[in-house]
């Protein structure tokens, strides 16, 4: 039977909502998989798509984390005595965050999947938070900076995962990883890049107009994000069959190249809603086992949050500290992306993530024993690079779980969301009566990373065995495919839906 007759006219009026053409696509169609003009084309999308897309996210990553951390580096000079507020208060206003943060990055996954335009929503998100980053400048308790907290967390749940998840609607699984890579450095230098902003503006804007330097940091750095959320909405990308600033021949192209990746269209089908998405991500183990294991990951790198105050244990000035405070994140920054690109490379995925922790746990070992300066400050730069390891977790996750698309957004919602709960109580793990040695904090963090490399193992062990099962049953493989979206593969490259299943038979899980 061929593909026409395959689809029926209820299908073929969805795909042709869903696919755009021009009389020049319907004449020629796409280049053979594999050619040489495939290749070429499939090429210069990709680099269009790193000249406008990774750019982009990466600058809000930077000002994600600035935002979101600026509490940490305003601590240094003067915000807990202005807003009178006690250790466990700060420690409830760092927490606070992920009380929002956590459970509204599921929903609002699920709302990305369903809306047409990604670019307005994610901009719409990250002139929120910018506001509401400014308005934590003129609070005057520990009631209104609480309330800024709670309220940054719900637009700021809408990026990381958000772009985690535009990212898997237009790069292969080969190709994830690297990409994902570049946007976390947005993090990591955020954490380099905001300290020498907090450093300069902390030390130059103090009294300025009869304002605290520490509320000039968050009018300063919100009036920034709000800019770039603007910005943002005009150079982010949609979807692959919608983006406005693309050809019809390259919409087409990025749709049958992750179709070709998949051996599947990369859309859902109409019984595949948000609402069923989410239930079919709560049904999956390995969804559940990938929450628990980013919670017990990211109590392991909680000490992010306190990164300013570890460093300022090396005994300088608040200038010096914060510029101390740099190179670690910048080392981190250029490991990650090597570390990323390696992965692809090879399509490994649990080395990749779990030696970086190893790192970390190293860097905990060297501070438990010494507070020189120097075994200090190496074992920050240690520290810092775990979060190569984290990257790579929703790299991972889209991995596992890459059909259909509803079910992949709820899931990294999912783990992202639950996973955060680890940073909400390593907001209490860290406390100022356990300084300078921290030594019960690094306890703690040691042993949930120990706990997060046993489970990211079980991880892997579950989807070799789900090859070996491909490997041995090619009808399993048939079994697991999705009829309307493997038919949906086919007409995108132009051939029989035979053809289509053969290729169908090549995928595996990378793990």
């Amino acid at each position: 039977m061929s593909i026409q007759e395959a689809i029926s006219p209820i299908e073929k009026q969805s795909a042709e909502v869903y696919i755009e053409h021009s009389p020049h696509d319907e004449q020629d169609g796409l280049p053979e998989a594999g050619t040489p003009e495939r290749l070429l084309a499939e090429k210069k999308l990709v680099r269009r798509l790193d000249m406008r897309l990774l750019p982009t996210i990466v600058v809000i990553y930077i000002m994600n984390y600035i935002d979101r951390n600026g509490v940490t580096t305003a601590r240094l000079q003067g915000m807990e005595q202005d807003l009178k507020i006690t250790d466990v208060q700060y420690a409830t206003v760092i927490a606070i965050l992920y009380a929002s943060y956590c459970p509204a990055q599921i929903p609002s996954n699920m709302i990305l999947n369903i809306v047409t335009r990604p670019s307005w929503y994610i901009g719409g998100c990250v002139v929120l938070w910018g506001l509401t980053s400014a308005l934590t400048g003129i609070t005057r308790n520990f009631g209104g900076i609480l309330a800024c907290r709670v309220f940054i967390g719900l637009p700021e749940a809408a990026f990381y995962p958000g772009a985690m998840y535009l990212l898997s609607r237009w790069y292969t699984k080969k190709e994830l990883a690297f990409r994902s890579a570049i946007l976390y450095a947005g993090l990591l230098i955020s954490n380099a890049f905001g300290a020498l902003i907090a450093a300069g503006i902390l030390s130059g804007m103090e009294g300025k107009r009869g304002i605290r330097a520490w509320r000039w940091l968050f009018y300063i750095e919100g009036s920034i994000t709000i800019t770039v959320g603007f910005i943002s909405m005009w150079t982010l990308p949609d979807y692959p069959n919608n983006t406005r600033w693309l050809s019809a021949f390259d919409r087409r192209l990025a749709q049958a190249r992750l179709a070709d990746d998949a051996g599947e269209a990369d859309k859902d089908n109409p019984e595949d809603s948000a609402w069923n998405g989410l239930i079919l991500a709560l049904k999956d183990p390995i969804v559940l086992i990938f929450a628990v294991m980013t919670t017990a990951q990211l109590l392991g790198l909680s000490f992010v949050n306190f990164f300013p105050t570890l460093t300022q244990t090396l005994g300088f000035s608040t200038t010096i500290t914060l510029l101390l405070a740099a190179p670690p994140w910048i080392v981190a920054s250029i490991a990650c992306c090597a570390s990323a690109w390696h992965a692809d490379r090879t399509g490994e995925r649990f080395f990749h993530i779990v030696v970086w922790w190893w790192g970390v746990i190293l860097g905990f070992i060297i501070s438990l024993s010494t507070m020189s300066i120097g075994g200090r400050y190496v074992s920050l730069f240690l520290m810092a690079c775990g979060y190569c390891g984290f990257a790579m977790n929703l790299v991972w996750v889209s991995n596992a779980v890459p059909r259909p698309p509803a079910k992949r957004a709820a899931a990294m919602g999912i783990v992202n969301g639950c996973g955060n709960i680890g940073n909400l109580i390593g907001s209490y793990t860290w406390k100022a009566a356990w300084g300078p040695k921290y030594h019960q904090s690094m306890a703690i963090s040691l042993a949930a990373l120990v706990v997060s490399t046993l489970l990211s193992l079980v991880i892997r062990q579950m989807l070799l065995r789900e090859n070996r099962r491909l490997d041995a049953d090619e009808k399993r493989v048939m079994e697991g495919a999705d009829r309307h979206r493997v038919e949906e593969a086919a007409r995108l490259e132009g051939i029989t839906f035979e053809q289509a299943m053969e290729r169908r038979k090549g995928f595996r899980y990378l793990y």
